[in-house]
């Protein structure tokens, strides 16, 4: 599936793929700063943005995603960095066609399974009632049961497209029932240890990147170095922008 994206800057290329329920978009602030020194490709992934959907959400056919949208730009290889489910992607995609990739920066995920609620918040955006006149309160309000936090309900409604025809840009049946899939880490078929250079750039204040992940880390990119920023949960990005541009352009010019 060639995949929707944006590109900005000029130099040596660097592909950005953003987390669950974001878009290509969502990773502007780091677009804006890397695209001074590099060309950046920001991706929607496939049930996102304005990506194609797709039934098949694993991250052997994200990955695969990836690599044709690369090559039908031209791009032969290139830095990737990917966020939360970008970042799962991106580890993909460096195990299974590390030429793609030269070299790798995973955002606040780890190569393990995780377990959340996001399956509530997937059920609580399809109670919706998609009808025109539909406000953005409204919606807010029909979340705000299950969603609990402010910023969480405002990063899923920013998928909320209102007007005569509100609808969502994410394809919420599909990833309701590739959740499983997403939650899950399993060594795609044909996966070898990545030996490119890597950095997993986690939040301080998040669990995601746990010490006990760091053996599972290694075993699959053991050239891997593991930095924390301060003050970030797993939104690093948006909490500690200055930082995270900063460890990024320190080992993407590296």
């Amino acid at each position: 599936m060639k995949l929707n994206y944006t590109m900005a800057g000029q130099g040596a290329p660097v592909v950005l793929l953003h987390g669950l329920f974001g878009a290509a978009r969502n990773l502007g602030v780091l677009t804006r700063a890397l695209s001074a020194d590099f060309t950046v490709i920001a991706l929607d992934l496939r049930n996102h943005g304005d990506s194609p959907h797709g039934a098949d959400m694993r991250f052997a056919t994200m990955a695969a995603d990836v690599a044709e949208t690369m090559a039908a730009l031209g791009l032969e290889r290139a830095a990737v960095a990917g966020h939360s489910l970008g970042g799962k992607t991106a580890m993909a995609l460096a195990l299974t066609r590390p030429e793609r990739v030269e070299r790798l920066c995973v955002m606040d995920i780890a190569p393990v399974s995780y377990d959340h609620d996001y399956d509530d918040f997937v059920a609580a955006m399809l109670r919706i009632e998609l009808r025109p006149g539909l406000t953005r309160a409204e919606a807010e309000r029909a979340l705000s049961p299950v969603v609990k936090a402010a910023p969480m309900r405002a990063f899923l409604l920013n998928n909320l497209v209102l007007g005569e025809t509100p609808h969502w840009r994410v394809g919420l049946e599909e990833i309701q029932a590739a959740m499983p899939d997403m939650l899950a880490w399993e060594d795609p078929a044909g996966a070898a240890p990545y030996r490119g250079r890597t950095l997993f750039l986690a939040g301080a204040l998040s669990d995601y990147v746990r010490p006990a992940y760091e053996s599972e880390i290694h075993a699959r990119f053991p050239a891997a170095r593991l930095a924390r920023v301060d003050g970030a949960a797993h939104w690093l990005h948006a909490d500690k922008p200055a930082e995270v541009i900063a460890a990024l352009k320190e080992f993407l010019s590296a």
